[in-house]
């Protein structure tokens, strides 16, 4: 990996003390995600659209401007992996990727590692909003689906 392809791949890491099942549900349902999403990027996502498999598809609204994305889940293990590149609907994902690995440390906590990678992304125009995902903004989000899980 080049320097720059360095700055394209930005993670946080955080022991939860939840099962990682708590956890992962927060995060596989899109419906949850608007609760902790440390970007404030996420409006909401209508119910009944949990990930169970790579190739679901699932949508959001933005807050930003309010438009829809269509999420390809690429990586899926139950509760222990997921990924998903968001898309305009009908759209070929652009290149980024969002990921979420848990490895539970034992039956009450989990280290849960959030992943921003956008290594492959080819719009330049998305290149300044990907800069501003740092790795505060993903603790931020491990910090909220943390204060849920244990809730």
């Amino acid at each position: 990996m080049t320097s720059n392809d360095d700055k394209r791949v930005v993670s946080a890491t955080r022991e939860i003390p939840a099962p990682a099942a708590r956890i992962f549900e927060l995060i596989a349902d899109p419906a949850h995600q608007p609760r902790w999403d440390g970007n404030d990027n996420l409006a909401e996502a209508s119910p009944g659209q949990r990930v169970r498999a790579v190739g679901d598809v699932f949508t959001m609204t933005l807050t930003y401007d309010g438009v829809v994305r269509e999420n390809h889940v690429v990586e899926f293990e139950e509760g222990r992996r997921i990924a998903w590149r968001p898309a305009e609907p009908g759209q070929k994902p652009p290149g980024h990727l969002w990921r979420w690995e848990l490895e539970p440390v034992d039956s009450s906590s989990t280290r849960v590692t959030h992943t921003y990678d956008w290594t492959e992304l080819t719009d330049e125009n998305r290149y300044r909003r990907a800069q501003e995902t740092t790795p505060d903004k993903l603790r931020s989000s491990l910090d909220r689906l943390a204060a849920l899980a244990e809730g």
